[in-house]
């Protein structure tokens, strides 16, 4: 949340409940449900949007149906931690349509990314690319999901 936006309260806590569900449920409908009007749930939501709060308005896509069924956990060590070095890993990662979801973090590896490829075969290819060209990529280590049991899409508000 930006510094000059205005706290949540119960009413807009109750809203994101609601859109992180289903964000094309009427206005009128999200009012009857947190007991506001239709204009009101308006204002809250585009104040909202306004600050930053909700980031995106998104389609959720099974990746199994559009071609992309093997999801891949990678955790990457870097050699250095230099801050031009991580910064261009970040760039590199965050410009990789592969790449859903990249996370710079402590502990043994400095990376832990989210992948979805068609194949094995990509994936392979993918590391060629992302991991041993980078001369500033020690190792890494592959973790591919047997089953998506719950992918986390709303944010616990409470």
């Amino acid at each position: 949340m930006a510094a000059n936006s205005s706290p949540l309260d119960a009413f807009d806590l109750a809203i994101l409940a609601i859109l992180q569900r289903d964000n094309k449920i009427p206005q009128r409908t999200i009012g009857e449900r947190v007991n506001l009007s239709a204009p009101a749930v308006q204002r809250r939501i585009r104040r909202m949007e306004e600050d930053g709060v909700i980031a995106a308005n998104v389609a959720v896509v099974d990746p199994a149906q559009v071609g992309q069924p093997i999801t891949i956990f990678v955790a990457v060590e870097m050699e250095s931690e230099r801050a031009d070095l991580i910064d261009a890993a970040k760039r590199q990662f965050a410009a990789t349509p592969e790449v859903q979801q990249c996370y710079y973090v402590t502990g043994e590896a400095d990376f832990l990314l989210v992948l979805l490829v068609p194949t094995m075969a990509a994936y392979e290819a993918l590391t060629r690319k992302l991991f041993f060209t980078n001369n500033n990529v020690k190792k890494f280590k592959t973790f591919v999901a047997m089953d998506r049991v719950k992918t986390g899409l709303e944010v616990p508000l409470g």
